[in-house]
């Protein structure tokens, strides 16, 4: 009798960590779950992941409308059973990012994407890790979420900061259970997020930058961990530069 597969949901899958992950994790262990918001883009981040041998279904969410992801949740659940990884790697980060010219509506939009989505995606896949008796979930953080990020903005660093306590807690009350969080913190990474900044980098910027195959390595060693380690908090910089990341 064939070893059911893993099913992995990864929402942010359209580019940057999360498309780099899917690819990373293609395999014939696991069937991967792609969401995000665009639709075009995620089939063809499936079409990558069925080209290494993997298989993997696109379901098309915003993951800062609460409504949409219980209703994905469920989806999920119905359409692939429980869910044994989940990695969160959506992220959202606004141009203008003192309190000079902080506006509450940006400020919102942020946290929504960057915290609250967060916490409400796990929420929807715990029942079935308790049901597993095992789980792992990754939350792509931040440097400025380790640590104070200069210039990465009001909202980020409030936003990506306040994601320490959320794994935390997930470990300390359900790591008995099986289920245990990683808070993946890199620096700089060459991501189409980087173009929100008030100064875009140059190429050569970009050059120093980790790449999100970088960060995808250590999202599968996290996952491929034995079921009785945790990793609760990874670091990652590149060499040249130690700044506040994505």
């Amino acid at each position: 009798m064939a070893k059911p597969l893993r099913v992995t949901w990864i929402i942010g899958a359209t580019s940057g960590v999360g498309r780099a992950s899917a690819l990373a994790l293609a395999g014939a262990d696991r069937h991967l779950v792609l969401s995000g918001r665009r639709e075009a883009e995620l089939r063809a981040v499936a079409d990558e992941v069925a080209s290494l041998g993997g298989s993997a279904d696109v379901l098309a969410v915003d993951a800062s409308d609460q409504k949409a992801m219980d209703a994905a949740t469920r989806a999920v659940a119905t359409d692939h059973g429980d869910v044994a990884e989940l990695l969160f790697s959506a992220g959202l980060n606004v141009p203008k990012r003192a309190w000079a010219g902080l506006r509450m509506p940006e400020f919102q939009a942020v946290v929504a994407t960057n915290l609250t989505a967060a916490a409400g995606a796990i929420a929807g896949v715990l029942p079935g890790m308790r049901r597993r008796g095992a789980g792992r979930v990754v939350v792509v953080s931040s440097w400025a979420g380790w640590t104070y990020g200069r210039g990465a903005g009001v909202a980020y660093s409030a936003s990506k900061t306040a994601l320490k306590s959320l794994t935390e807690s997930l470990n300390d009350q359900e790591g008995p259970g099986g289920v245990s969080a990683c808070l993946l913190c890199p620096g700089d990474i060459d991501t189409p997020l980087i173009d929100n900044r008030p100064v875009v980098p140059t190429r050569e910027q970009r050059d120093k930058m980790l790449t999100p195959e970088d960060v995808a390595r250590a999202v599968r060693f996290v996952f491929e961990m034995p079921r009785h380690v945790a990793i609760n908090e990874l670091v990652i910089s590149p060499i040249e530069s130690h700044s506040y990341g994505r």
